[in-house]
């Protein structure tokens, strides 16, 4: 029997491995078993090349457990190891088995997995003791038991093994009884080695006998070994492809369609992404592509390999040229991680123009589930736009699709402005938006759909992209000034009737929270609404940026901005404003003279005291300034208060401000209860 320490440099290398080196404990049983693996690789490239000439015979690796002792024991039929092997390679950590090996098959060893010598110690995370028993290929090898209690202490004595491979037993600590589990093996290896390339086997496969579970002689392998992106793509169907994505996904909607990746130049990389189908913000799922590296499972975390807008894909990728650190569940970064992820980008632009080439109608139908992608894309990868920006599509609201530039030849003629900026129309509320919707069709314009999850979010850069064009909400204003086509606007009022107009109808504005109403009078035509409400186009977008974007927070804070419009030429405004003069004439003619005068008088006021300094005023002076501006003051708020009161009492002016609230989603609560009863009350 042999004795001694382990090759290490502090006696404290085991609380660090089992604290630190590995992000999650269930680690363990993913490393050894890729070791058992790498040990059945490396005894099949050695039969390959001529240099082991035995029967292969079953490679078959087992994880067996023992409830009763309390042990796993992870056994393999690989190379297995001499004990001056296992000096070298177990007693030295981080002296790596696989590095000697690479470096002697480095043509005919890519299923090689461990790179780091250090998965073994793994095992001591959950273990109070590790055996290892093994016996080399080597012809009169002798076999050899190695054990240690998770100190630097070791002891290794020669035993008896009757067939070549590793058997690694763990005496499960009890702080990690959990993993004595058959249902938490099967899940961990399901999780970590269900496509390793070598059978793995959990214990026996089981059926019913004489009303009970009993164990049979076949061993119970949970792994496929061929999965689908290990395959040639042409020997594969589309029932393949669909079929793979069913076990790897059970519950999911089938995808609207799937990449192979396939490239071994100027890196290797194989896997199968999927266009999952996204319904609303609820099917967002990140963290769905799986990493693999020789058909070892790695990580679901890969912002680093893949574009960050098709994280929001399913799907495995697969590379031994993504480098990883000792516990392989972190990335490092990497010159092949950068052309690996602009492969994959490259790879999903193409695939998308080939589709809209060979079948546009079927690509219009799948629009909008591709169009979250695509739109992430554009917004995240800068050269992203450019890849697929002859394919990318706008739909209108009738429902028909157009490619950039056709919607362009579309509306150049008729949406084009005074000022030779082309006006992009769109909705984002078919339901809520319609009226405005409709009046816009009506003077011949085209409206777009912008309904979905980044539709509005992506208008800025189009406004970039496009050159001269200017993109609108449809309920952002009136439509003549949305797109402007003179610098005259018609008007059917002078300022005086259009500022007492405006002074009955705010004064009967509801006060809402966080929303702010400034009232407008236009000449929108006898046809159009007698009132509307729009709300500001730059603030709007504003607000809505600041969801998204740091630093944004105060746009935010801020209210929302509408504006009514009251629509001067249509029949109910002009009766409101004609009911108002004979009602109010005598009075409100008396106090609009009296600001005239008083307005006269603080003019003159103003030019008598010419560029006095305050302080150079005398006391009269003062007064007099401050008893005109007070007088003032107080007639202008007697002329508020006449309107606000004639107002007060006609029943059309509150009307036709809820209607147009209602329209626009505004009118809730009491102050609708209200309405539906003045509308009674008006039809009665």
């Amino acid at each position: 029997m042999a004795k001694g320490n382990i090759g290490i440099t502090t006696e404290n290398i085991f609380p660090v491995i089992k604290k630190f080196l590995y992000s999650d404990h269930e680690i363990f049983l993913r490393e050894l078993v890729s070791n058992a693996v790498d040990a059945t690789q490396k005894l099949k490239t050695l039969a390959s090349k001529g240099d082991f000439k035995g029967e292969l015979g079953d490679l078959t690796v087992e994880v067996k457990l023992d409830e009763t002792a309390g042990t796993i024991t992870i056994s393999d039929h690989g190379i297995g190891m001499t004990a001056e092997e296992v000096e070298k390679y177990i007693n030295q950590i981080a002296f790596s088995g696989a590095n000697d090996f690479l470096e002697k098959y480095k043509d005919d060893a890519n299923a090689i997995i461990g790179h780091f010598g250090l998965g073994f110690y793994s095992s001591f995370m959950v273990a109070k003791q590790v055996d290892i028993v093994t016996r080399s290929y080597r012809e009169d090898a002798e076999a050899v038991r190695w054990t240690c209690d998770g100190s630097p202490a070791y002891e290794m004595e020669v035993t008896e093994k009757a067939e070549r491979g590793t058997d690694i037993i763990l005496y499960i600590d009890d702080d990690a009884k959990e993993f004595a589990n058959k249902a938490k093996l099967q899940e961990l290896l399901r999780k970590y080695c269900r496509f390793l390339p070598v059978p793995v086997a959990l214990g026996k496969q089981t059926e019913w006998k004489d009303g009970k579970e009993v164990e049979t002689d076949a061993l119970n392998v949970i792994n496929t070994t061929e999965p689908l992106w290990t395959k040639a793509p042409s020997t594969l169907k589309k029932e393949d492809y669909e079929s793979f994505y069913r076990e790897l996904y059970p519950m999911a909607d089938e995808p609207l369609f799937w990449i192979h990746l396939n490239v071994d130049y100027p890196f290797n990389l194989t896997g199968v992404l999927y266009f999952p189908q996204i319904k609303n913000n609820l099917d967002i799922h990140r963290d769905r592509i799986q990493l693999y590296s020789n058909q070892v499972y790695v990580t679901d975390h890969v912002e680093n390999i893949v574009p960050e807008f098709l994280t929001l894909l399913h799907g495995v990728i697969d590379s031994p040229d993504i480098p990883l650190n000792v516990s392989r569940s972190y990335l490092q970064s990497d010159s092949n991680v950068k052309k690996i992820s602009s492969y994959i980008e490259k790879k999903v632009a193409d695939r998308l123009l080939q589709m809209f080439k060979d079948d546009r109608k079927d690509f219009e139908e799948k629009w909008e589930g591709l169009k979250l992608f695509i739109h992430y894309g554009m917004l995240s990868q800068p050269d992203f736009y450019d890849r697929v920006a002859k394919m990318a599509l706008f739909k209108d609201v009738d429902g028909k699709f157009f490619t950039y530039e056709e919607y362009r030849e579309l509306i150049k003629d008729s949406q084009t402005d005074k000022d030779g900026n082309l006006v992009y129309l769109y909705m984002t509320d078919k339901e809520q938006q319609y009226g405005f919707i409709e009046t816009a069709k009506a003077k011949g314009y085209s409206v777009l759909a912008f309904d979905g999850q980044l539709d509005t979010a992506l208008v800025g850069l189009l406004e970039q992209k496009i050159e001269k064009a200017r993109f609108a909400r449809v309920d952002g204003d009136t439509i003549e000034r949305l797109i402007p086509k003179a610098d005259e606007v018609h008007k059917n009022l002078d300022e005086a009737d259009s500022a007492n107009l405006s002074t009955l109808f705010s004064s009967q504005l509801p006060a809402i929270e966080k929303i702010n109403f400034h009232v407008d009078t236009q000449a929108l035509g006898t046809v159009a609404a007698p009132v509307l409400i729009t709300q500001s186009e730059y603030m709007r977008r504003m607000k809505e940026m600041s969801q998204y974007q740091s630093g944004m927070n105060f746009y935010g804070e801020m209210p929302d901005m509408y504006t009514l419009v009251l629509n001067t030429e249509h029949p109910l405004v002009t009766k409101v404003l004609g009911e108002m003069k004979e009602n109010l004439s005598a009075e409100l003619s008396a106090v609009e003279q009296s600001i005239k005068s008083l307005e006269a008088r603080q003019q003159a006021i103003s030019q008598m005291q010419g560029d006095k300094k305050p302080e150079d005023l005398s006391a009269e002076e003062k007064k007099e300034a401050d008893d005109c501006r007070e007088e003032l003051q107080q007639q202008r708020d007697r002329k508020r208060e006449l309107l606000g009161d004639y107002a007060g009492k006609n029943a059309i002016i509150p009307q036709l401000i809820d209607l147009a609230l209602l329209q626009h989603g505004l009118l809730k609560g009491e102050a609708l209860s209200r309405f539906c009863k003045r509308s009674v009350d008006l039809i009665g």
